[in-house]
């Protein structure tokens, strides 16, 4: 038995979806969720096989729910109006997805790819969406007592490892995250954060000194007063990331002396 979580800001989408979920054998309704953020703390509470996931809604969207979860996710099939440009992205990272209005023949020809498929296959799947469709990281789950919480990527200061943990900083406390470091840096934007260490990502933009170590290592203070340690090896690749490229900077203009006056 697939127990399934339908996810849609539409009362009738969802109704729409239930209905056609009881002409396929094998498959229930564990749970329905308006929104992404009561989609991510239904999931993380009912446990579903599988998510029937609505991409365009307020707040939170679906693309940005499937970032957020933790592993091991449920299976995920996209619900898109999507143009034939973002169809192809789907298409390309052998994701689900269902144009709406959906159709029961889709459905079940989505439902009976999700039984095929190995759940290894599918979460790296997920995994290569979100990197590739701008905005689907956008933001992190974090826990927050017995409860989880969606933080926007832009009130992020850097993250650590600390005693097995990993924590999402911002400019006033930590949260508690599951992801590790090397996933997070997999999934983040390059551009924008930087890895400091086995023990630290770093937000580029919070970033407001540089103080060289005697060893070859440094030390970075943000813009809260947190300061991090940068490994030795990584030292050069920050420097660079933060003024461009030292090769790049060209050396000052030298000032010609004055002319010396004829006698």
């Amino acid at each position: 038995m697939i127990r399934a979580l339908l996810v849609d800001d539409e009362d009738i989408a969802r109704e729409r979806l239930r209905q056609l979920l009881g002409s396929i054998a094998d498959v229930e309704v564990a749970g329905e969720a308006a929104d992404g953020e009561e989609a991510i703390q239904k999931t993380l509470e009912l446990q579903p096989d599988l998510l029937l996931l609505d991409i365009q809604m307020p707040g939170v969207s679906g693309l940005e729910v499937a970032a957020c979860l933790p592993r091991p996710r449920p299976r995920i099939i996209f619900c898109t109006a999507f143009d034939t440009y973002a169809v192809k992205a789907f298409e390309l990272h052998a994701m689900d997805y269902l144009l709406k209005p959906v159709s029961l023949h889709r459905l079940a020809q989505a439902i009976e790819r999700i039984r095929q498929r190995a759940l290894r296959d599918a979460e790296g799947d997920v995994d290569r969406l979100t990197r590739a469709v701008p905005g689907a990281s956008a933001r992190l789950l974090v826990r927050c007592g017995g409860r989880y919480k969606v933080v926007p990527q832009r009130e992020v200061l850097y993250f650590s490892s600390e005693g097995g943990l990993t924590r999402l900083h911002t400019r006033d406390r930590a949260h508690v995250l599951e992801p590790t470091l090397s996933d997070l840096e997999e999934r983040l934007d390059a551009a924008v954060f930087f890895r400091l260490s086995r023990a630290a990502i770093v937000k580029l933009d919070a970033v407001t000194e540089v103080r060289p170590l005697i060893g070859g290592t440094a030390d970075v203070v943000l813009n809260n007063g947190a300061t991090l340690e940068v490994s030795r090896r990584r030292v050069r690749d920050l420097l660079e990331r933060l003024s461009g490229s030292l090769n790049s900077i060209p050396p000052p203009p030298v000032t010609p002396p004055p002319a010396s006056r004829p006698e």
